[in-house]
């Protein structure tokens, strides 16, 4: 009721605010978008800012592509910081260093466009555009770098508006409206929902799933987890998906996250999975006693094009020449005579990927990094896990247990972030281990 009723106060506030704007100029929809973004800035009325902004939202959503670019080029353009003020300000502070000097200096150096989307936010349903427009604009950042300011403080506003202490942990179940569910197969990215059925059967009363949502976004989920609780830890994905014959509930130690989903690409860099992890491991703890162990089966999505980058550098030491011709054809996933000689090898390699290889500091699979940040440990590395076209094409069907024992997550997570240590199981050292045992022999 409370969401309703907000809506409807913004939308009406908006709706008064109608009569105090000024004539639609004439030109283009980017013309008369960023005239409307000018006056936006400098209107002190909260019912003509809240129309403005509605009016701005209105006219991006019906720009084309090219429209787009010109619409951030301009305001890259139009509303960037006065370096004059920064300039006269920051000298100022260095002269005095006296905190209201200090205060001048924040200000003038804060760009005006991170308060042109502050009040594009008063527009009602504003957030779900303004996360739209980030989403665009990622896409323009390899080719427009100079928008990367915008980009920039788009997400210091996301950081405040998405912070987890206002996003709401729900359970998603079969009675979950058809909204929401819809979005659930939309949204799944990691192992696809193939039907209603797939999905009522990955609802079912041997699995979970939760959600966080925002409080204007009530219909869209901003990530989502799924569970599996099991005896014991999985060897497989195919048999997990299946799982023909279910564990009660009741009856299972075991809860394995084996698909996490980041729902809205405009809030890529906004971290909530690990807010998640932690809610769902209490969540289910106190819901099932019987639970004590609490892993993922992930996928090692980086693998495949790290070993081909190992194919096509022959100087690399990591491989023999006879080696690296086994590894340039892994088309291998219905050859049972090669399969098992190529998956030792494989195994070796993924240990020694996930525990030595780097990427700017820290752990160069981006799923190893989220979880090692998280305070998992690596637990198993599995052969044949996958042996999907996707899970051959990006993880040379290997798969992972990290382990979240509750008692070392603490201890794992100081470890990596402040010495990238790596926790990893003594079966996982092992394989590490024969790699640089089989390169020493060489």
């Amino acid at each position: 009721m409370g969401r309703v009723w907000g809506r409807a106060m913004l939308s009406a506030i908006a709706d008064l605010g109608r009569k105090y704007l000024p004539h639609r100029p004439h030109g283009s929809a980017v013309d008369v978008a960023i005239t409307h973004c000018r006056d936006l800035l400098s209107s002190r009325g909260e019912a003509s800012s809240a129309a403005l902004a509605r009016e701005i939202i209105d006219i991006y959503g019906h720009m084309s592509p090219v429209e787009r670019t010109a619409f951030f080029e301009r305001v890259a353009s139009a509303f960037g910081p006065d370096s004059e003020a920064v300039a006269v300000a920051a000298k100022e502070f260095i002269s005095t260093r006296a905190p209201v000097d200090y205060r001048r200096l924040v200000l003038a150096a804060e760009p005006p466009t991170q308060e042109l989307f502050r009040r594009l936010n008063t527009a009602p349903g504003a957030i779900r555009t303004i996360v739209k427009m980030r989403e665009h604009l990622l896409g323009l950042l390899p080719d427009h770098p100079n928008l990367v300011p915008i980009d920039d403080d788009l997400k210091h506003l996301f950081h405040s508006w998405f912070n987890p202490g206002f996003l709401e942990f729900e359970r998603i179940d079969w009675r979950t409206s058809a909204t929401v569910l819809e979005k659930l197969i939309e949204y799944e990215l990691v192992h696809e929902i193939a039907s209603w059925n797939d999905l009522r059967r990955r609802l079912g009363e041997d699995r979970r799933c939760f959600a966080f949502f925002h409080p204007v976004l009530p219909d869209e989920p901003l990530i989502f987890v799924e569970v599996a609780l099991m005896r014991g830890l999985p060897d497989a994905i195919g048999p997990l998906l299946e799982a023909p014959t279910p564990v009660p509930a009741s009856a299972a130690d075991t809860a394995v996250f084996y698909s996490i989903n980041n729902c809205q690409r405009g809030l890529v860099g906004i971290s909530f999975g690990n807010f998640l992890i932690k809610q769902v491991v209490d969540t289910l703890s106190a819901e099932l006693t019987g639970i004590s162990t609490f892993a993922t089966l992930s996928p090692v999505p980086g693998f495949r094009q790290w070993i081909d980058g190992i194919i096509h550098e022959p100087r690399s030491a990591l491989v023999s020449s006879s080696e690296r011709q086994e590894l340039s054809n892994l088309a291998w996933q219905a050859d049972e005579l090669r399969r098992p000689a190529l998956e030792a090898l494989l195994l070796n390699l993924c240990a020694h990927y996930l525990l030595e290889a780097r990427r700017h500091g820290h752990a160069a699979d981006p799923v190893a990094r989220f979880h090692l940040g998280n305070g998992a440990s690596i637990e198993r590395v599995l052969a044949g896990a996958d042996l999907s076209d996707k899970g051959i094409r990006q993880s040379a069907g290997i798969m992972v247990n990290y382990l979240y024992r509750t008692e070392d997550i603490v201890a794992n997570h100081e470890a990596y972030v402040h010495d990238t240590r790596i926790a990893a199981s003594a079966s996982v050292k092992r394989l590490l281990a024969r790699r640089r045992g089989h390169r020493a022999a060489k």
